[in-house]
């Protein structure tokens, strides 16, 4: 290690998962050279040699990729870039090459005006302290040196092979709408559904860093209003969309309603617990009350866990569990897989269980418990006085004899239903979402949760009072 000319980052794109920001405002090519340097220094001190590299679509990322691969080799690293797709490739490659770890240059389902980087090594993901300190490295300028190699090693045909062996499926040939939103799981995807029974319909197929379509992004319903019209005209039996960089998945059914993370969770978990009886399913703190009940009823053991990609993968290596989801779209499989998020395996296993099954996915959803909730709501709040608003509600709360979970934020459950209230780990933002079991007992819920805001002097924003989903 040695000590040299240092690199400081714009505070700003150090995040908690990632590091992320602004082309040519708060992220620049340099940085993404010092990131290489401090990486790969990092890699040298636990002894590691390789690292794969991979990249989306954006119209920054080649050059970004450029500059992250000249910075590990000149640590000492060997490169083996795999090439364009998406995030979960490049998980597929730390895994199946021999390789320390990796780096992806991605800006996921952020505009087209920003890029990042998401980190792994040994097997899990690079976040919270250990970015901090890749940080700390490149400010202090303290970089081992060297002269490693660049190989090109692509991996797409080996991922997509990996993934289309998973599927299993029955008699029904299936019609599926896919939407790639222009993301890095387009090419990807045109080579998947070549291998999958059934028809298929392709949207937005084409890899475009400017997503001139639609935001791709299969959390906001407006992004899915495209695809709801394709499964309609189509007839199809669903329909699949992705975001920027393919570890989040959007479900709509053959009725062009949307299927929220925490509602299709619901099959996964049943196909798992039906081979794996009493199997321990993951949950993050914002999903639906009825997942956890139902996860329960069927004889597995749920857990809610905080939200977080990269916090939800810990959890699930630490307990070994064979399946985790989160509301927003990540679904994690260690059951026959490696324990990422990645949505284009978890589209393979959703379509294998509808296939085998007697029922429609429209069929399935009306099967689900009827509640009422809010989407997630966001509303900005000063990034000193989130966490310390959290604190207070549950100081309140305690004081009140509240029903509550602390394991992420303030998750109260009252003979209504529930609300949630955490701080954001990425932005200067509060999070908040409620389920009541009708209308009016999800209007006194938040009617609770307000005055909590009020009495902490947060005014809940207008989106708040908007209209909620069934």
């Amino acid at each position: 290690m040695r000590t040299g000319e240092g690199h400081v980052f714009d505070p700003t794109i150090l995040r908690e998962y990632d590091i992320r920001g602004v082309v040519g405002q708060t992220l620049y090519e340099a940085d993404a050279h010092a990131i290489g340097r401090s990486f790969g220094s990092i890699v040298a001190e636990k002894g590691g040699k390789r690292i794969a590299v991979g990249r989306d679509g954006r119209l920054s990322s080649p050059a970004f990729e450029r500059a992250l691969v000249d910075g590990l080799t000149a640590s000492g690293i060997d490169v083996v870039r795999i090439g364009l797709g998406p995030t979960p490739m490049l998980y597929f490659a730390s895994h199946t090459l021999d390789v320390t770890g990796g780096i992806m240059v991605t800006g996921s389902h952020n505009p087209p005006t920003h890029n990042g980087f998401k980190l792994v090594l040994d097997h899990r993901s690079f976040f919270g302290a250990e970015i901090q300190r890749l940080g700390a490295i490149a400010a202090a300028g303290r970089f081992s040196t060297g002269k490693g190699s660049v190989v090109e090693k692509p991996v797409l045909t080996d991922y997509v092979k990996r993934l289309a062996a998973d599927y299993r499926g029955g008699p029904r040939a299936l019609s599926v709408v896919w939407d790639a939103g222009n993301g890095a799981t387009g090419e990807a995807l045109q080579l998947l559904v070549k291998a999958l029974p059934g028809r298929h319909a392709l949207l937005n197929e084409t890899i475009d860093g400017r997503f001139p379509v639609h935001h791709p992004d299969p959390t906001e319903p407006k992004n899915l209003k495209q695809l709801q019209q394709t499964v309609l005209q189509e007839k199809a039996d669903l329909g699949i969309a992705f975001d920027g960089d393919g570890d989040r998945i959007g479900v709509v059914d053959g009725q062009g309603r949307i299927l929220w993370g925490d509602q299709f969770m619901i099959l996964l978990a049943g196909e798992i617990i039906a081979k794996q009886p009493g199997a321990t399913i993951i949950a993050d703190v914002k999903a639906s009350q009825s997942l956890f009940d139902e996860i329960k009823r069927i004889g597995g053991t749920p857990l809610m866990w905080k939200t977080g990609h990269s916090l939800i993968k810990a959890k699930m290596a630490e307990i070994h569990a064979p399946l985790a989801g989160e509301m927003s779209g990540h679904i994690f499989y260690a059951d026959g897989y490696y324990g990422y998020d990645d949505a284009l395996y978890a589209a393979v296993r959703l379509l294998g269980i509808i296939a085998r099954g007697g029922d429609s996915l429209a069929a399935l959803r009306d099967r689900m418990p009827a509640v009422v909730n809010t989407p997630e709501l966001r509303f900005p709040c000063a990034e000193d006085r989130k966490f310390k608003v959290v604190d207070e509600v549950r100081a309140r709360l305690k004081a009140a004899k509240a029903d509550v979970a602390i394991v992420d934020g303030a998750r109260v459950k009252t003979a209504d239903g529930w609300w949630l209230l955490r701080a954001s780990n990425t932005q200067d933002v509060l999070v908040a979402r409620a389920e009541g079991r009708d209308q009016a007992a999800l209007e006194r819920l938040k009617g609770s949760l307000a005055e909590q805001l009020k009495a902490s002097g947060i005014t809940p924003p207008p989106e708040f009072y908007g209209r909620e989903s069934v």
